[in-house]
């Protein structure tokens, strides 16, 4: 019997699955459980609520989202390149005119996500573009219901030169981040939170192990943090809900050396005092 797509009416998370009887997104202590019980929504009870939309940003890049907001409501970032595409994380869901828009611009080659609160449809994107490679890391494996991983990496893993998957842990044990060299980008899952004004401007960067409850990472999460990310040069950074021009390395590092100075804590770090921090470690 075919499995059947459903949605998790809470969080988003998508199952192939009979019939859902809970979600593992909500079952886990860093999201909370639904208020009104399970519910799971088919694939045309998705596809009714939702529209979609994309916007081209710079060096090649289109965000594709969705309205209203469903669940965890993320971004689907698909990377443009003459020898193939790469998307990272997915929308909520992919409307026929999003399809349309991916294959207008040549479809996908590699399709990966940094965990589980990015994975979105990326379901969708496998069964209609059959990318040659669907990368997660091996940790968060057991995740991926919806859709099947053709390659499971360790620690690191370049798609093609200048673009590599990097293991972080952290947040969830299989986090994983996107670093993009010619971009000069980090996509960061949710390693990074960055509070933006309603002009997109940054106004402010946190790190956490579950950013609603404010559970702190650990001092070895936040080291692992470091030592991965402090190994790449970048000036901008894309979480699943934020594309963040500034967010540089220096203030990248910034962030995480205030975790290590006193005991753990959620940390909302002002943008002027980041800067100021990232110039003194400079000097």
């Amino acid at each position: 019997m075919p499995l059947t797509p459903w949605a998790c009416a809470n969080c988003g998370f998508w199952q192939k699955h009979f019939e859902p009887r809970s979600c593992p997104v909500c079952d886990d202590t860093r999201n909370d459980l639904p208020h009104d019980g399970w519910h799971f929504l088919r694939e045309e009870e998705v596809a009714a609520k939702l529209t979609g939309s994309w916007r081209q940003l710079d060096r090649d890049m289109v965000a594709f989202s969705t309205a209203p907001p469903f669940g965890l409501n993320g971004t689907g970032w698909l990377l443009l390149h003459e020898d193939g595409n790469t998307a990272f994380e997915a929308a909520p869901y992919y409307t026929p005119e999003m399809l349309d828009e991916i294959r207008r611009l040549g479809g996908i080659r590699f399709l990966a996500a940094s965990h589980c609160h990015g994975y979105g449809a990326l379901w969708q994107l496998q069964d209609v573009f059959q990318p040659e490679v669907m990368a997660i890391q091996k940790d968060d494996l057991r995740m991926t219901k919806a859709f099947r991983v053709t390659w499971p990496y360790d620690e690191a893993l370049e798609l093609r030169p200048g673009q590599t998957l990097m293991h972080v842990g952290g947040h969830y044990e299989g986090q994983a981040v996107l670093y993009d060299e010619a971009r000069r980008t980090l996509f960061c899952g949710d390693a990074f939170k960055v509070d933006q004004g309603e002009g997109g401007e940054n106004l402010a960067v946190s790190t956490h192990k579950a950013f609603h409850k404010d559970i702190p990472l650990s001092p070895g999460e936040v080291r692992k943090y470091r030592d991965v990310i402090g190994s790449v040069e970048f000036d901008t950074v894309c979480t699943p809900f934020e594309h963040a021009r500034g967010i540089t390395t220096d203030i990248a590092l910034a962030v995480l050396d205030d975790q290590l100075r006193g005991p753990p804590g959620v940390r909302h770090i002002p943008m002027d005092e980041l800067r100021r921090r990232a110039e003194r470690r400079t000097a």
